[in-house]
Parts: structure tokens; sequence; C-alpha cells
């Protein structure tokens, strides 16, 4: 049957361009790891071209840092990257004992470097599990969330809570390892070991998990170098960056670890990155525990370190130190300095300014997963809607790092 001839011509005249449909992906989405906007335009269920807004999560994160004393900045930091929050916790002091021209006895170097890996595994393991989950493994969720658990409880018993620790000082950390500390970390990871051959098992010949994963959001070396990328997401694509090699802080420069890289700088060498470093920082953490010498965990200079309670209420010096520790912060000297450490994203750097008062004159926060999500858009382009969560879960944004 001939079409009429009207809709004959309107065919023939049609513009492929005209097609193209535009749509909006969130902020408010159910699959999507926090609140962001992707503004896409589709060819089908092909991506022509997606514009990410970010911003939605605003904190204000470094006004809220000048408007208090250095020691107040803690707890903000802990909301940054929530799932790696003593990460975020050891940045910021090393940065303000740089202005302070300060050294952190032995013992607390090591413990810093100690719960920042057993942070990074925790990281790491909620991002390959969301990951997982939304292939379709949902075991493999079940199984990362339940190894996740059994760190947290390593963090509890250490700092007294599971996420927001707020758990380093100006000058050291709160609180020492407790006594039963490394029996506890030896079990705690021979119940990770089998959780990760578990994995291993269920993923390395998954089908569905290897076609949905490989080849999807490849970034090749120059352009995740050009975007500012860091982290598990440039070492993905080939590059061997890693603060911690690159610029030795703490003990790191004693202790033996490799920088896990990618070939193709897919999702499934983001994966498997991630789940290669878990290993890598359990090597760490083992060395540490074996080369912690004893001694104090914070530094005793009473400008800077709380006096011990005991002196507070029994001696009127020790109250007034107290008093004016707390009310007017500590006072940093004047000048300016920028810290990086390896994050579980990347390279978390803070450039951070004193007047020489008790509180910050400003607080800037360099976050790993901000300069990610710029290559957002050129990891997406030519793939299928679907493509945007896994891609986006390997990014492992963090709202209120991104937002900051």
């Amino acid at each position: 049957m001939a079409l009429p001839a009207r809709w004959s011509e309107k065919i023939e005249a049609s513009d492929p361009a005209d097609e193209v449909m535009a749509i909006q992906m969130g902020p408010s989405h159910p699959a999507s790891h926090g609140t962001i906007k992707f503004n896409l335009k589709l060819d089908g269920e092909r991506i022509v071209d997606c514009d990410v807004e970010v911003g939605y999560l605003h904190r204000a994160f470094e006004k809220m840092c000048e408007q208090g004393t250095w020691t107040q900045c803690f707890p903000y930091t802990d909301r940054l990257n929530y799932a790696s929050p003593l990460i975020n916790n050891v940045a910021f002091a090393l940065a303000v004992e740089r202005l302070l021209d300060i050294d952190l006895p032995e013992r607390g170097k090591f413990v810093r470097v100690i719960m920042s890996e057993i942070s990074r595994i925790t990281d790491h393991l909620t991002c390959l599990g969301m990951a997982s989950g939304e292939v379709g493994a949902q075991t493999v969720m079940f199984y990362t969330l339940e190894a996740r658990e059994m760190l947290y409880d390593l963090v509890e018993a250490v700092t007294g809570a599971r996420l927001t620790v707020t758990w380093c000082r100006v000058g050291g950390v709160t609180h020492d390892l407790p006594p039963d500390f490394k029996e506890r970390v030896a079990h705690c990871f021979e119940m990770l070991d089998k959780v990760m051959i578990d994995c291993d098992k269920l993923l390395s010949r998954n089908r569905v998990f290897i076609d949905r994963m490989s080849g999807i959001g490849i970034l090749p070396k120059e352009d995740a170098i050009s975007y500012g990328l860091s982290g598990p997401l440039l070492r993905a694509s080939g590059v061997p960056y890693d603060v911690r090699k690159a610029h030795p802080y703490l003990v790191y420069d004693r202790l033996d670890f490799e920088v896990p890289t990618g070939e193709r700088g897919d999702n499934y060498d983001r994966f498997n990155v991630r789940f290669r470093e878990i290993t890598q920082s359990r090597r760490i953490i083992e060395q540490a525990l074996e080369q912690i010498p004893e001694g104090p965990v914070s530094i005793t200079d009473p400008k800077v370190v709380l006096p011990p309670k005991e002196r507070v209420y029994n001696s009127i010096e020790g109250l007034m130190n107290h008093f004016k520790l707390i009310m007017e912060g500590i006072k940093v000297p004047a000048g300016e300095v920028y810290q990086a450490v390896e994050g579980a994203n990347g390279e978390l750097g803070f450039y951070v300014v004193s007047d020489g008062s008790g509180r910050p004159y400003r607080v800037r926060v360099r976050p790993p997963c901000f300069l990610a999500m710029s290559a957002l858009n050129k990891m997406l382009l030519g793939h299928m809607i679907a493509d945007i969560i896994t891609t986006f879960g390997m990014i492992n944004m963090i709202g209120g790092e991104c937002d900051r």
C-alpha cells in the first residue's frame, strides 16, 4: 500500500537531528549515588551528549571551617568523603602541622597510616559492592558490605564511632590502638580473604558482569591526565601515580607496596584496580603493625594539645590552658600551605591559610571526585543509558566531597 503523497514528502524532508531527544536524568534519581543531574541528548537509547550538573548538595564546608577554630574543622572533614573519613582527618591535620612545623611521635605516624588504610578498604568495598549490585550481582554486594561491617568494628574499637569519627587532632590523635588490636585485625583479614575469594569467583567468569563493565567508559591515558584525574581512575588508564609513592608522607616511604594499574581505562579496569588496591592496603597495615613502636601518639606541647583531664580538674594552670585552647584555638603561625594525601578516590588536598590567629583565614579543599565528574561526558558518549549508572558508580562520586 502506497503512502499518501503528503506523508512521503514529510519523511524525505525530515532532518535526522530531529530524532535526537533531550531528557533530564536526576537530580533525584533512584539509581544514582547522590544528588546529581544528567542533561542527556539521546538517539534512541544511545547517548549523543551528556551535560553533567553538580552542586545540588552545597554544604559550605570551606566557609564553615573559617568560622571555627582549627580543631573544630575536623568534624567537617569527616563529612567530605564519608566512606573514608579517617583519610580526610589525616590530610587536614598534616596541613596544619606543616604550618606549625611540628613532627609527630613515631607511633602516632604508624597509627594514622594503619587507620587510613582501613578506611581506604571500607571505601573500596562500598564502591565495589554497589557497582556489583547495579549490574545484577547482588550476592557480591551483600558479601562486600558484610566485610565492611567487620572493618567498621575495628574503626569503632579505636575511635569510638563507625562513620563520622573526628579522630585526628593537630599534633596527634585522640585514642591509641587497643591492646588486642593486632589480633582483631588478623581475624578480620581472615574473613576478608574469604569474602574477596568468593567475590572473585562470582565475578571473574560472570558474563553479564564482564559485558556490562568491559569496554565501557574508556578514557585513554592522555585524556585522564588532561582532565586532572588521580587515584583509581588515573591508574586504571595506565598511569602509576600515587601520592603515597610520589610524595611520601607519614611512614609510607618505609613500607613496601605496589601501585596497581589498568590497561584500557574502562570500567572493568577501574573495578579491578580498586579490587587489587584492597590487597595492597592490607599489606601496608600488616607491615605497619609489625613495625609500630611503643610510645605516645601525640605531642606534648601545651600550646597545641589539650592537657590531661587530671591536670585540668586539679590545677588552675591546666584549667586555663584547656580554656584558652578551646575558646581561642591553637595559634597557628601566619602562612599558607598545600598538603595532599592519597584519598580513596585520588589526590585529596587541603590548601590552608593562617593569619596567626586561632581560626583559619582560608580553607580550600581539592576533592578528587569533583575533577572526575568533568570527564564523565567523555566516558559516556556513544554508550547506552544503562551505562550511565555503571560508569558513574565507578567514579565513586561522593556528594559531600564533590559539592563541598
